[in-house]
C-alpha cells in the first residue's frame, strides 16, 4: 500500500521526470528489450526506433506522478491503453518485468542504490498502477471470451483480396482460416495485426482501424504505406511488409477487436471529420449507420412500433454528415466507395477539402472546397446542435477541428475522438 512519505517523493520526482523523462524510458525500454528479446515481438520495434514510445511512456509516467493522491482522473487514458494491451495479449507476469526493468532504470539512470526509499516509492507506486492496469485488462479479456466468434490471444487469417485504394493506401480483405465466425465488434475499433517483417527477423504488430461494417463476414483494414519521407528515415515495418510482401492468401496474425473509440449512438445524427488514413474507422461507422437506418427494417421504428413510409417514421432517420480532409484526390483512399453510399442514401452527407487539385476536378462534385478544411467556413447545416461529433487524424489535425467545435458552441461531451500512434489527442 502506497503510503504519504512515499506519494510526497514519486511527487518530488516531477521535476526530473520533466527534465529526464525520455531518456530514462528510452534507457527502460533498450535495458528490457536486451533482456527479454523475446518482448520483441509484442513491442512495435517502428516505435522504438522513432523514440515515439519512449516519449509516449515518458508522458505516462509522468502524468501518474503528478496525479498520485488521485490516479482516477487518469482512468479514460487507463483505458485506452489497457485496450491496447489486450489487443497485444500483455498478461499479468508481463507486469513484473515491466515494473524490474523500470525501477532499475531509475536507480542506474539517476544514480540511485536500489535499497533507496525513492526506489522502493516508485515500487510501491507502480504496484498500485499495475494493480489498476490488471484489474481493468483481466475484465476485457472475460468479455472476449464470453462473446461469441471472439478470441483471446493471436487467430490466424487469410488474405482473401488485395485492393489498392489510392497512390499510398491499400486495402486488405480478412477472413479467418479456421472459418469460424467473426465477432459483433464496434464500429470504430482496431486489430491488432502481428505479421513476419523480414528486415528484422521477427515478427511484429500494428494497430489498424477496421474500415468493414460489423455485418461484413470479414475483416477490412485499410493500411497506408509509410515511406521513408526524410534522408535517413527508415520505411514503417509493417505497413511495408504488408504492401510488398503480403498478397492473397498470405497468412497473418491478428487479435480481436479493441478500442474505446466507437460508434456511440445510431439514433441520433452523427459527423465523422476526419483526415488523411483517419477516414478508415468513420467508413465503418458510416456503414454501420446506414444498415441501422436502412428501409424497411428500420431498428428504431421497429423498437417504437412506427409503421414504416409515415411521417412520424421519416422524422426518426438520422443524418450522417461525413467531412474528410486530404492532400488529394490521388491519396484519397475509399474515394469510390464513399461517393457510392453518398448517391444511393439521401441522409448521408459527403464535405470534402483537397489541398490540391487537378485542372479536370470539378467544385462541388469531386471535392467541396479547395485548401485546408476549416470548419468555421463549413456551411452551418453541416454541423447540426443536435449530434454527437467524432475526430479522428493527426494529432494536429485534430487538435484544430477540436478548438473549432468547442468556438462553434459544440459542447465538449459530444466530441469524441482517435489519434493513430502511440500518443493522444492533447489538447
Amino acid at each position: 500500500m502506497l503510503n504519504e512519505k512515499q506519494k510526497d517523493l514519486v511527487k518530488a520526482t516531477v521535476p526530473v521526470l520533466k527534465e529526464n523523462g525520455e531518456a530514462l524510458t528510452d534507457y527502460f525500454y533498450k535495458r528490457m528489450l536486451k533482456n527479454n528479446p523475446g518482448l520483441k515481438e509484442t513491442f512495435n520495434m517502428g516505435h522504438q526506433r522513432s523514440g515515439a514510445q519512449a516519449k509516449a511512456l515518458a508522458g505516462a509516467v509522468l502524468a501518474y506522478a503528478e496525479n498520485i493522491d488521485n490516479p482516477a482522473v487518469l482512468l479514460p487514458v487507463i483505458e485506452l491503453i489497457c485496450n491496447k494491451h489486450v489487443s497485444l495479449n500483455i498478461q499479468s507476469p508481463d507486469y513484473d518485468i515491466v515494473g524490474e526493468n523500470l525501477l532499475h532504470s531509475i536507480s542506474e539512470v539517476l544514480s540511485i542504490p536500489m535499497d533507496d526509499e525513492l526506489i522502493t516509492a516508485w515500487g510501491a507506486a507502480y504496484k498500485q498502477l499495475a494493480d489498476i492496469f490488471i484489474s481493468t485488462e483481466n475484465q476485457l479479456y472475460d468479455e472476449r471470451k464470453q462473446s461469441p466468434g471472439s478470441w483471446t490471444g493471436w487467430r490466424n487469417f487469410i488474405v482473401d483480396k488485395k485492393v489498392k485504394e489510392s497512390e499510398e493506401i491499400t486495402s486488405f480483405y480478412l477472413v479467418p482460416q479456421d472459418a469460424q465466425p467473426l465477432p459483433a465488434y464496434k464500429p470504430g475499433q482496431y486489430i491488432t495485426l502481428r505479421v513476419l517483417v523480414p528486415a528484422l527477423g521477427i515478427k511484429q504488430p500494428r494497430q489498424y482501424s477496421l474500415s468493414s461494417s460489423p455485418a461484413d463476414n470479414y475483416l477490412r483494414i485499410s493500411v497506408k504505406r509509410e515511406d521513408a519521407r526524410t534522408e535517413g528515415q527508415d520505411p514503417g515495418y509493417v505497413s511495408s511488409t504488408l504492401h510488398n510482401s503480403v498478397d492473397k492468401g498470405s497468412v497473418v496474425e491478428l487479435s480481436a477487436p479493441a478500442g474505446n473509440f466507437y460508434l456511440l449512438n445510431p439514433d441520433t445524427n452523427n459527423v465523422l471529420i476526419s483526415a488523411g488514413v483517419g477516414l478508415t474507422p468513420m467508413i465503418s461507422m458510416v456503414n454501420h449507420l446506414l444498415a441501422e437506418h436502412a428501409d424497411p427494417n428500420f431498428k428504431p421504428a421497429l423498437r417504437e412500433g412506427i409503421n414504416a413510409g409515415t411521417r412520424e417514421y421519416r422524422a426518426l432517420k438520422k443524418e450522417i454528415y461525413f467531412i474528410h480532409a486530404a492532400r488529394s484526390s490521388e491519396v484519397h483512399a475509399l474515394r469510390k466507395e464513399l461517393k457510392n453510399l453518398a448517391s444511393q442514401n439521401d441522409n448521408l452527407h459527403v464535405f470534402i477539402a483537397y489541398e490540391n487539385v487537378k485542372e479536370d476536378e470539378v467544385p462541388g462534385k469531386d471535392y467541396q472546397v479547395k485548401g485546408r478544411l476549416d470548419l468555421n467556413a463549413l456551411p452551418a447545416a453541416y454541423l447540426p446542435a443536435e449530434a454527437d461529433y467524432y475526430l479522428c487524424g493527426p494529432v494536429p489535425f485534430m487538435q484544430e477541428q477540436y478548438r473549432s467545435l468547442i468556438s462553434l458552441g459544440v459542447p465538449e461531451e459530444k466530441i469524441f475522438s482517435e489519434a493513430f500512434g502511440t500518443g493522444g489527442l492533447h489538447l
